[in-house]
């Protein structure tokens, strides 16, 4: 259970499962580009929607994108699709599951350009390292969120503008923007 006592970040409120997720995973940073991947396909999800939707859809996520199988899921073909619109494990919208496919096949093409995803979003970052933000500000998007996804779109990715891609930074680290008196900064 968790200690509700620590001083953290505001935004996930009483929730439990937003509180594991802002204690546990929220400003971690991850290297690992399947993780990098999932948290392409849940945030793009989000788009136009609440994290929190998002999250707890997660499993439902997981288990109809082939447990965030790059591979798999760039694989998938219209029956996929058509399966995909039938789940209610997850958000039914056609652009936003044929974007995380047509994504998960450039998400490869980046992967073999670059050596990793890892590699490619970290090419961005000032010395190729994550920023802890200890302003106490949390932005929207920032002028390295712009440069990403500026790139990532005329890569064609879709679903990933630069609030997208700032939520995506935050989600893997890239970014620490706990707030400075949060315990889990």
């Amino acid at each position: 259970m968790q200690n509700l006592e620590l001083k953290r970040c505001s935004w996930p409120g009483k929730d439990p499962m937003y509180i594991k997720y802002h204690d546990e995973e929220w400003g971690k940073e991850i290297h690992d580009d399947k993780k990098l991947f999932e948290f392409l396909v849940l945030e793009s999800a989000q788009a136009g929607l609440s994290w929190i939707t998002i999250l707890r859809r997660r499993e439902g996520y997981r288990k109809a994108f082939a447990d965030f199988d790059v591979e798999e899921v760039a694989r998938f073909g219209p029956d996929d699709v058509e399966r995909l619109m039938n789940d209610t494990g997850i958000i039914r919208n056609r652009l936003k599951i044929l974007a995380a496919i047509s994504n998960a096949k450039l998400f490869i093409g980046v992967q073999n350009e670059f050596g990793s995803f890892d590699k490619y979003l970290y090419s961005f970052m000032p010395g190729g390292k994550s920023i802890n933000n200890f302003s106490g500000q949390t932005p929207a998007s920032t002028e390295i969120s712009d440069a990403i996804s500026k790139d990532m779109k005329k890569r064609g990715f879709k679903f990933f503008g630069t609030t997208i891609c700032y939520a995506h930074m935050q989600a893997t680290g890239m970014v620490n923007d706990h707030l400075p008196d949060c315990a889990f900064k």
